[in-house]
């Protein structure tokens, strides 16, 4: 262990720490010095997603100390912010073991400093978390959550007034201020009973519904039609189940049926491996129930409920669909059926998003605009265009994220299941599906498709180091040819740079800086390299543009 690892040990292994996190913290040092390292050999990093991490004791995982820290420097930068004006804060929490105690951790911490405290009363949705930051017109707002993360996991999410979640400057002063905080004598806390804490619910989430109700573009075909689609919805355990139910009824999806097995919020996830909804595995339930009702679509959104994926029954054939297809029948959908699009109407999508995306934008004549992964950059456009300069529409992005309109900043399952299934109502008044409206795309547009492999490595120093070194190697040493097809161009988001290999003509990148790389290859196609900025995985993103059969091949070669 270096000298830093073991200065943390011996803080953690005394007084003011309480006892049962002494005796823990000495008993890993004497027995398992590994593991202990490994939960001390760094504190959590805290960036524009703010915290994620292991469950458990020490610097490097989530506990209570680490969110009084958090919080404890949150405070302070909201003082230093905004001054001594009256300060507010939203704090929500999912299903997840440790949620609501961290959650009133935070609560205490900001009433300890005299911030307004609004706490949701039970567990809510992260856009809800968005949505209640902008309605109760908050500086900021806190959401106790680590999406689709394994059971193990947990986190910290920060957004600031406009709803949408921290970015630089922000992130990386508030983590200074979080690093001045190493014991708990120095976060102030109040009790729970603090005047400063208030329990919120039922009221904020009608609002919430509204708004929700509010984006409905085919109301009146959908509350007469709609029972004739039969909806299968599957919460995964987690917090849609809060919202979803109700608004399909209120929309008119009234022949709507839940997978029983897991619509309590549980957050040992007892059914699933993994409660992601991008795993084939984690819906086979779904799948089950789809086939014995014939059911003509499957719902899922992830724990926290700001991703949803959707299975497409066509005869007896079930075919789930991928993120980057649902964006893009979302986006037709709605382009489709909005009563008016202004002049500087935008559509924004990530930069691994698939080109079919900005095909569809630009057929209606609407911009598209690139943006790094991470719904935290839509949103911080969305807060631009406030000005007046453009006026947004919709987000959306191949990890199964999407948005539409403003009152949320964030990406929202719930929003888009209702919208997916009035997609699928629109195609079903036309005797078709949601994959022959996505076929109609290709034909239009060319056939696209995509493909993501994820390489996990350890939660610990060694693999955080090691993804470090494949990325650096990939730099130095790059790939003059995949599967045997020249790469042209090369695109450098840390170096901020585009390189055309033939010429070796440098241009820059306009985009922030990232730990990302993009192989552009002869054939048309690219390759996307970039670590994940939540979990200990590299991610590779694979897209081909030409015949089904020449794009199915040739992606399963990129991406295995």
């Amino acid at each position: 262990m270096d000298a830093a690892t073991l200065e943390r040990i011996h803080a953690w292994s005394s007084s003011p720490f309480d006892d049962e996190t002494r005796k823990i913290v000495a008993h890993l040092a004497e027995t398992d010095p590994v593991a202990c390292t490994n939960a001390f050999y760094t504190r959590l990093t805290f960036g524009t997603g703010g915290l994620r991490g292991l469950m458990g004791i020490g610097t490097s995982r989530m506990n209570k100390y680490t969110v009084g820290f958090a919080t404890e420097g949150l405070a302070r930068y909201l003082r230093k912010t905004f001054g001594s004006n009256e300060l507010r804060v939203f704090i929500g929490y999912d299903c997840r073991n440790h949620s609501k105690e961290f959650a009133e951790e935070a609560a205490k911490v900001l009433a300890g400093h005299n911030i307004q405290v609004f706490l949701a009363d039970s567990i809510v949705t992260t856009p809800f978390t968005s949505f209640a930051t902008r309605a109760l017109n908050c500086q900021a707002g806190i959401m106790i959550t680590a999406s689709h993360n394994p059971k193990e996991y947990n986190g910290y999410k920060v957004y600031w007034q406009d709803g949408s979640q921290i970015l630089s400057p922000h992130d990386k002063e508030i983590e200074k201020e979080i690093y001045q905080v190493v014991s708990p004598n120095q976060v102030k806390a109040s009790p729970l009973d603090s005047p400063y804490i208030e329990k919120v619910g039922d009221s904020l989430k009608a609002d919430y519904n509204r708004a929700i109700c509010e984006l409905q573009l085919l109301k009146e075909k959908t509350l007469q039609h709609g029972k004739e689609l039969k909806v299968i919805y599957t919460n995964l355990h987690g917090t849609g189940i809060v919202f979803v139910p109700e608004l399909m009824q209120q929309w008119g999806f009234t022949n709507f049926l839940t997978v029983d097995e897991q619509k309590n919020p549980d957050g040992n996830f007892p059914t699933v491996d993994f409660p992601n909804p991008e795993e084939p595995s984690t819906l086979e339930k779904g799948v089950q129930m789809m086939e014995k009702v014939k059911g003509d679509l499957l719902i899922a959104t992830d724990p926290d409920g700001d991703r949803m994926r959707v299975a497409v029954r066509t005869g007896d054939k079930i075919t789930l669909l991928n993120g980057n297809q649902i964006a893009c029948l979302l986006l037709h959908h709605i382009l489709s059926h909005l009563s008016s699009l202004p002049k500087n109407s935008v559509v924004i999508k990530t930069v691994v998003t698939t080109d079919l995306f900005r095909k569809i934008a630009e057929d209606f004549g609407i911009e598209c605009v690139d943006v790094l992964t991470g719904f935290k950059y839509i949103g911080e456009l969305i807060h631009q265009y406030e000005d007046g300069s453009k006026s947004f529409i919709f987000g959306g992005e191949e990890s199964y994220g999407t948005l539409l309109g403003t009152s949320v900043r964030d990406k929202d399952g719930v929003m888009a299941s209702l919208l997916i299934a009035e997609a699928a109502l629109a195609a079903h008044l036309e005797g078709k599906t949601l994959l022959d409206r996505l076929e109609e795309l290709y034909q239009a547009h060319g056939y696209y498709a995509e493909g993501i492999r994820s390489v996990t490595y350890p939660e610990s120093k060694e693999g955080r180091e090691k993804m470090g070194k494949i990325m650096n190697l990939l730099r130095t040493e790059p790939p003059r040819e995949i599967q045997h097809i020249e790469v042209i161009e090369i695109e450098d988001y840390l170096k901020k740079k585009k390189t055309d290999l033939k010429t070796g003509i440098e241009t820059p990148l306009t985009l922030p800086t990232s730990d990302m790389l993009i192989f552009r290859l002869k054939s048309g196609a690219k390759l996307v390299i970039r670590p994940s900025g939540t979990e200990p995985k590299i991610k590779i993103y694979g897209e081909v543009i030409g015949s089904e059969e020449e794009c199915r091949s040739l992606l399963e070669s990129l991406t295995l």
